[in-house]
C-alpha cells in the first residue's frame, strides 16, 4: 500500500472477534498502526503513547486501531493490562500485514526471520492512505504527537 491507495474495506477481527471494516470509520481519519508483539517494550511504549494521546487524537478527528500477529486472547490481556481505549486486530494469518506490505524479512543477531515492520498508515475520511510513518520513523514513546503533527 502506498500514499494515494484506497485501503481495503475489511481490515480483520478485533480482540472480541468483531469484524472491523473501513466503513466503520466513515467521516474520521484512521491511524492504523502495525506493531510486532503485545507486551514487548517498544510495542507497549507505542500503545501507551497512543492511549495517553487518545483524547487529543479523537478531538483532531482520528480513530486508532492496532494490528499485530498476536491472538485475540493476547490482545485482550494487552488491552486490560495497559487500559487501552482502542481496538486491536488479531491478524494471526498475517493477511492484512501482507496486504499493507509490512510483513517482511527482518534480521536480528544475524538470524533472518519474518516479522512485522512497525508502520502507521494514516487513512483519510474517504478511505485513502494520505500518510505513512515508516519503520525507521516511528517514535514509540511519542507516537500520538507524531500522528497529530504532520
Amino acid at each position: 500500500m502506498e500514499i494515494g491507495d484506497k485501503a481495503p474495506e475489511v481490515l480483520g477481527k478485533d480482540q472480541s472477534g468483531r469484524e472491523i471494516k473501513l466503513s466503520d470509520f466513515k467521516g474520521k481519519k484512521l491511524a492504523l498502526y502495525f506493531y510486532p508483539k503485545d507486551n514487548t517494550t517498544g510495542c507497549t511504549a507505542e500503545a501507551c503513547s497512543l492511549r495517553d494521546g487518545y483524547s487529543e487524537l479523537r478531538k483532531a478527528g482520528y480513530e486508532v486501531v492496532g494490528v499485530s500477529k498476536d491472538s485475540a486472547k493476547s490482545h485482550q490481556n494487552f488491552i486490560a493490562k495497559h487500559d487501552l481505549p482502542f481496538n486491536l486486530i488479531a491478524d494471526t494469518d498475517t493477511a492484512l500485514q501482507e496486504q499493507f506490505g509490512v510483513w517482511a524479512e527482518k534480521s536480528m543477531y544475524g538470524r533472518k526471520y519474518m516479522g512485522t515492520m512497525r508502520t502507521t498508515f494514516i487513512i483519510n475520511e474517504d478511505g485513502i492512505i494520505e500518510r505513512i510513518i515508516g519503520p525507521k520513523d516511528v517514535k514509540t514513546k511519542d507516537h500520538a504527537n507524531q500522528i497529530l503533527t504532520k
